[in-house]
């Protein structure tokens, strides 16, 4: 028998032998648009991609990313309580959050209460964790806390792993105000800490008010590196030599769940900071790169999918090379966590590091085509966006004259009709919506609206402030309303699906239809087919649905849907929809009485809030 390796018996695998495979299964139909997608930036992602040659780049050292958790609850004896549990379950880090700051979203310590700090800490030994910083305009308070915290404890600076995370141009962004002194109080504040030992981080480019703001990739990238090199900048100004400089800048940047384009854009990050070392003449060094769970991918409804959401955030996000990760508990958008959603937050990641040993190579994504290209992609793309910002006068002034917000919103009207033609789609919103779902519990404590807060004193500068949105805050809107009509009428808003012909014939449509009209509330009154007028109108009227939805293949429609309608019609339906597309019977069906037509690409958002109008009205 020939000993040969078994694959020389087949042909070799090319580029040409898959295009002429994907051809056959094809058929005709446009390559481009089947298997070619483009990211919000444009950016082509291809079904398949060439091996590539790793791209050098200062990469966090193999090992276990930081396990970071919040600590924000506002009483700082629970806040404690709830730290300890997540300090003893695994987690190593800390970022200790404010009321006041963007992302506190009403919650947070009292940067006021002197004892906060010291009670929210009591017992933590701050040089075995990393600690950060989020208190947005209070940044300076808090870092003053924080340091006669450690002077209290006799705990030496130099000692711990330690991020001010002071972010006066982040905060700009997300409030629309900032102290016009900000550069100066950032390099006084760091000479005073670096006279006690100080070695850490002092400032924090922090991407999360652009990604919330809704930012593609690169323009979060850009925006990014733009306010880390005006930090850079201040810095310098303010007596400080580059190489320091640079090494009290900090990034953070947000985790989302296309787990390709989050590990290229961590992957991006470093190149990019890597070109602004080398104008500055400095050996490029690893920059410290934080991590964070998006807030607009986070649901209300079908909150347990978000447990899926962060998990594959903080996976590509540990992938693509940060050296911490922050993963919001799963009922995030619904309040402040209890301690199993924490628990939830935390475990996800232990068993990504622990149980599948993501940590244990510095870039896994090196050398593979796909991670390649699109980090090389989006580095090319935020630069390009990067200089844009400089060309305006640095990222304070696109701010301050709206460039960036204008350049985010027309990102953010698009993503909004991709969300409302569920192009992009949202599990447990806009799709496979649970309307028997079971409330989750939260901490019984409600938030605090707290006003924006300049970060210095003395002359103070405005802009729009970018909006913090999730995606899927449409749709709960409709639930909502939803859930108000049941506890007013003791039953939800109902569609009756007028099916017509076999189980065979109209089931894939019907389903299609139940699961569109439950991501507004309206719940699906299904019947077996119909192929009598009389009989489906009878059916109608003992439902006690005010709408009504054609569902059938098209060969059925083209005999029996006008006929249906106008049935439906004579019943007393308000308003008959028909699912799928009309063709040549839009006249007709318009005529008997269809209002619109539920498909995929349709505009659901539209077609719900005018269903559920009609659904509910007496």
């Amino acid at each position: 028998m020939e000993d040969r390796p078994l694959a020389d018996l087949f042909p070799p695998a090319t580029r040409e032998r898959w295009l002429g495979l994907v051809d056959g299964v094809l058929k005709g139909a446009d390559f481009e648009k089947r298997l070619v997608g483009k990211t919000a930036d444009g950016l082509r992602i291809e079904p398949l991609y060439d091996a590539a040659e790793p791209v050098a780049q200062p990469m966090r050292a193999p090992g276990p990313w930081r396990i970071a958790q919040r600590v924000d609850h506002p009483d700082a004896g629970t806040a404690r309580t709830l730290a300890m549990a997540d300090l003893e379950g695994g987690a190593d880090a800390l970022t200790l959050v404010f009321n006041g700051a963007p992302t506190a979203r009403g919650f947070g310590l009292d940067v006021a209460d002197a004892s906060a700090l010291d009670t929210a800490l009591d017992g933590v030994m701050l040089s075995l964790i990393a600690i950060r910083i989020d208190a947005g305009g209070h940044g300076l308070q808090a870092a003053a806390a924080i340091k006669a915290l450690a002077a209290a404890r006799s705990e030496p600076l130099s000692g711990l792993d330690l991020d001010l995370g002071l972010d006066p141009i982040g905060t700009f962004a997300a409030t629309g105000t900032l102290g016009a002194d900000f550069g100066a109080a950032l390099a006084r504040t760091l000479t005073e800490f670096d006279a006690d030992g100080f070695s850490g981080r002092a400032c924090l480019a922090d991407g999360r008010p652009y990604h919330a703001g809704g930012a593609s990739e690169g323009a979060e990238l850009a925006a990014v590196l733009a306010t880390a090199v005006a930090y850079l900048r201040a810095l310098e100004a303010g007596g400080h030599d580059l190489g320091r400089a640079r090494d009290a800048i900090a990034v953070l940047l947000v985790a989302d769940t296309d787990e390709f384009l989050t590990i290229a854009k961590f992957r991006a990050m470093r190149r990019l900071w890597a070109r602004v070392e080398a104008a500055c003449g400095l050996d490029p060094k690893p920059l410290r790169l934080h991590a964070e769970t998006a807030w607009r991918m986070m649901n209300r409804r079908d909150p347990f999918v978000n447990i899926l959401r962060t998990s594959m955030a903080a996976c590509s996000a540990g992938l693509g090379g940060a050296d911490s990760v922050t993963a919001l508990p799963y009922t995030a958008a619904l309040g402040l966590a209890d301690a199993f959603a924490r628990r939830v937050a935390r475990n996800s990641q232990i068993v990504l590091i622990e149980e599948s040993n993501l940590a244990r190579v510095a870039d896994p994504a090196a050398g593979a085509g796909s991670f390649e290209t699109l980090t090389q992609q989006l580095t090319d793309t935020a630069w390009a966006a990067f200089q844009a910002i400089e060309r305006e006068g640095g990222i304070v002034a696109s701010l301050r004259a709206g460039q960036v917000q204008t350049d985010i919103a027309a990102t953010r009207a698009t993503r909004a009709k991709d969300v409302a033609t569920r192009r992009e789609a949202l599990t447990g919103a806009s799709e496979f919506p649970f309307l028997a779902e079971k409330p989750v519990t939260v901490l019984d404590v409600p938030p605090v609206d707290a006003p924006p807060v300049p970060f210095t004193g003395g002359e103070t500068w405005t802009c729009a402030a970018l909006p913090a949105h999730r995606l899927a805050e449409p749709y709960e809107a409709l639930r909502d309303a939803s859930d108000a009509y049941l506890a007013k009428a003791g039953r939800r808003p109902a569609v009756f699906l007028a099916n017509l012909g076999a189980v065979a014939v109209f089931n894939a449509r019907s389903t299609f239809a139940a699961n569109a009209f439950a991501a507004g509330g309206i719940e699906a009154v299904n019947e077996d087919g119909f192929t009598e007028a009389a009989a489906l109108a009878e059916a109608f009227k003992h439902s006690g649905a005010r709408i009504a939805c054609l569902c059938s293949a098209d060969s059925v429609y083209a005999t029996h849907a006008v006929s249906a309608a106008e049935a439906l019609k004579a019943a007393g339906a308000d308003t008959i929809y028909l699912a799928g597309k009309p063709g040549d019977l839009a006249a007709p069906l318009e005529a008997a009485g269809v209002a619109a037509y539920l498909y995929a690409g349709c505009d659901l958002l539209a077609l719900l809030d005018q269903a559920l109008g009609r659904a509910t009205h007496s």
